[in-house]
């Protein structure tokens, strides 16, 4: 009999377990989701769903193929968004996201997909990963985005 209580303990408990993990990538991928459109719609609360420690990957595919990973920081890579906005606003650019995918990390979530941009036949691959603060915020704490857009080459660190 006391066998039977504490494998039915562990049976609840692990499926307890197992929902939270759940929850937890259904919000996590709701705030992607959240993200999507707030990039979509050129809101300014986009800047505030990053960490200021965030890692931001552009990842520039060349035209022979090679790939060029460019690094940046949050605070140049808002400066750069707030920019580009104008520009992306003004021709009606938008994002269409498909393959989306969350992936359980240690201290947070992955969440990958492949991002077709307007006007485009190609979808590029993107990742980000996204951490659940004490407050309960989600931020992205890094993102990798591909691109065939060969001026951020000039920022690559040699």
């Amino acid at each position: 009999m006391k066998n039977f209580l504490l494998f039915l303990i562990v049976l609840i408990a692990m499926c307890s377990g197992a929902k939270v993990f759940a929850d937890e990538a259904q919000e996590a991928l709701k705030f992607f989701k959240n993200y999507v459109h707030a990039a979509n719609n050129y809101s300014p609360e986009l800047i505030k769903m990053y960490s200021p420690e965030a890692k931001i990957i552009r990842q520039v595919i060349k035209p022979d193929g090679e790939l060029v990973n460019v690094e940046t920081d949050t605070d140049t890579y808002i400066t750069q968004m707030k920019i580009g906005q104008k520009g992306a606003k003004m021709r009606k650019y938008k994002n269409t996201y498909t393959d989306i995918k969350a992936e359980k990390l240690d201290d947070g979530y992955k969440i990958s997909s492949l991002r077709q941009p307007s006007g485009e036949k190609y979808k590029l691959k993107t990742y980000m990963i996204v951490k659940k603060q004490p407050s309960g915020k989600w931020l992205i704490t890094e993102e990798l985005m591909q691109t065939r857009v060969q001026t951020f080459l000039k920022y690559a660190r040699k």
